[in-house]
């Protein structure tokens, strides 16, 4: 099956039908634009240099070392951007109300059994954290890939939202943040970190009463 690759902002996203995610995705001010800077710009030079040496068919060696500084990068980025996701508290959206709650849940559910396999997933006030599979190929024979599938969920969670509450304009930042999972360790790491997403952010002591928490038995 064929391999899709992208380049969204600094981030660079492996897709393959048949693979397994961890996917977070925020609303639009949920972070301040210039917050991650200092990370976006080690990216963005990391990136560059490993181009470069591909280019010029560097030693394997060399390109695979900048790979892993890549990828040790990537990590900090993502560590920082969840930090400030949990102290952010001006937004204009609440996902946490009940309506839009309910918006996402329907949403995240509408493919479930056509195109993907839903494993867990959280909505928190200013972002949602979801673990899942895509099949290899949908009812109708396609193949499925990751950034189909989020650019349908987000562009038809954010019309709803915008309907409910009257509004116009953006809801969510357009970069995703996903991860391939690479096993069952992986996995289960993944759904865990998710479902205590609201107790580690002190919103809940326990994650079974959160409202925008949803799992499945595996």
């Amino acid at each position: 099956m064929e391999k899709k690759e992208s380049y969204r902002l600094a981030l660079p996203h492996f897709q393959q039908p048949g693979q397994s995610y961890f996917v977070t995705w925020n609303l639009k001010d949920a972070i301040p634009p210039k917050a991650l800077i200092t990370h976006t710009k080690q990216l963005l030079s990391i990136r560059t240099e490993i181009e470069f040496a591909q280019k010029n068919k560097s030693d394997k060696n060399v390109i695979d070392e900048l790979k892993f500084r890549y990828i040790l990068t990537r990590k900090k980025y993502i560590k920082a951007y969840d930090d400030l996701l949990e102290i952010q508290t001006n937004y204009t959206i609440n996902l946490a109300e009940p309506v839009l709650t309910q918006i996402i849940k329907n949403t995240l559910l509408y493919f479930e059994g056509s195109k993907i396999e839903n494993y867990a997933f959280c909505i928190m006030p200013n972002h949602v954290h979801w673990v899942f599979r895509t099949f290899e190929k949908d009812t109708n024979g396609l193949p499925v890939y990751l950034e189909d599938i989020m650019k349908s969920i987000k562009r038809f969670s954010a019309n709803k939202i915008n309907e409910s509450l009257g509004r116009k304009g953006s809801v969510w930042q357009a970069e995703s943040f996903d991860t391939t999972i690479r096993d069952s360790e992986h996995l289960y790491n993944a759904i865990e970190y998710t479902l205590n997403n609201p107790v580690k952010a002190n919103l809940i002591k326990n994650r079974e009463d959160w409202p925008g928490n949803w799992w499945k038995e595996i």
